[in-house]
């Protein structure tokens, strides 16, 4: 081969790899102003609405982890999130654990509760699968309403803050900020990386067609335990670090109306999208922050918001940009 079609084989390759580079140029700048959003939006706003949202934004993003991209649709993610909490606030109030470890004891506790729901419900598919969730997490709820360490109707409430890894005082509010920012973004990099690794491949190709995946030869109730367990993880992280940051956990935190919430969440902001559980969790605790100090009833306005949302956005707030850019970019 001549020097002149090396060099011109080369010219082509650039040329074909272009818009594929450009692409992930954007993404990265894309990422790039985000961070630096969210590093500088707690002198703007009230830091602990901010992690609020950060907080059931990590809830939503694991529970879409299972529908989105497993989908299994689970009614009883609430109670990881709330077991979480119980088991977070209670290890650092009456134990004296320091906050990362409650934090990271909540979560292995969502992990167990995670495998002994997912063993008993991956049998099922469907309605069948979503009921027996709800039916175990009532089950959670009403142990959370009569075990002592609960403090049943009160809940575990002055759960101190603490001190992170013995350096940073977790009462100052930017301290705190900057740490369930810091857990946020982990747990979207482990659900990043795993839908897009062959795992996350396999769970896809699980969701379109099981049989077909079965035919060829994929365990498939092994990948949908595991989606289930690190899905009850992250959740029970969430719930960890609400505890850690609101200083309490009570009932509210293991209700279906909890786990109702975050199929709410993750239907409005684009369910299969990285981006929409958090576009959705941000709309729906937004909503519910100000429409409190109003006298219209919260439920009723979320609830026609909802129905708006899914007559027009079919595919939630995220799928419909992505679909109507991803049409514009094949239509140029």
């Amino acid at each position: 081969m001549s020097l002149h079609s090396q060099s011109s084989g080369r010219a082509s390759a650039q040329a074909a790899g272009g818009p594929a580079t450009v692409g992930l140029t954007l993404a990265k700048v894309g990422a790039l102003v985000v961070l630096a959003a969210l590093l500088a939006v707690p002198f703007l706003l009230y830091p602990v609405f901010l992690m609020k949202v950060l907080c059931f934004a990590l809830f939503a993003c694991a529970f879409n982890l299972l529908i989105g991209f497993g989908g299994l649709l689970s009614f009883g993610h609430a109670a990881f999130f709330g077991s979480a909490a119980y088991v977070t606030a209670h290890a650092v109030k009456e134990w004296g654990w320091s906050p990362e470890l409650g934090v990271l004891l909540g979560t292995l506790a969502g992990a167990v509760l995670g495998l002994l729901f997912g063993m008993i419900a991956i049998r099922r598919q469907g309605i069948y699968f979503a009921m027996i969730t709800l039916a175990l997490s009532q089950m959670v709820y009403f142990l959370a309403l009569q075990l002592p360490f609960t403090h049943g109707e009160d809940g575990i409430q002055a759960v101190p803050r603490g001190v992170l890894f013995g350096l940073f005082d977790l009462h100052n509010p930017l301290a705190m900020y900057y740490t369930v920012l810091g857990v946020f973004l982990i747990g979207f990099a482990i659900i990043w990386r795993t839908v897009h690794s062959p795992f996350g491949q396999v769970l896809k190709a699980i969701r379109e067609n099981e049989a077909r995946a079965i035919s060829l030869g994929y365990r498939t109730d092994r990948y949908k335990l595991l989606a289930f367990v690190l899905s009850a993880s992250l959740a029970g992280l969430a719930g960890g670090t609400k505890a850690i940051v609101f200083q309490l956990a009570t009932l509210t935190d293991v209700t279906w109306q909890m786990s109702g919430e975050v199929v709410l969440m993750t239907l409005l902001g684009g369910m299969g999208t990285l981006t929409g559980p958090v576009i959705g969790a941000a709309l729906v605790v937004t909503l519910e922050n100000y429409l409190a100090a109003t006298s219209l009833p919260v439920p009723v306005v979320i609830g026609c918001i909802f129905v708006a949302c899914v007559l027009v956005f079919r595919r939630g707030i995220a799928g419909e940009i992505a679909a109507r850019f991803g049409n514009q970019k094949q239509g140029s």
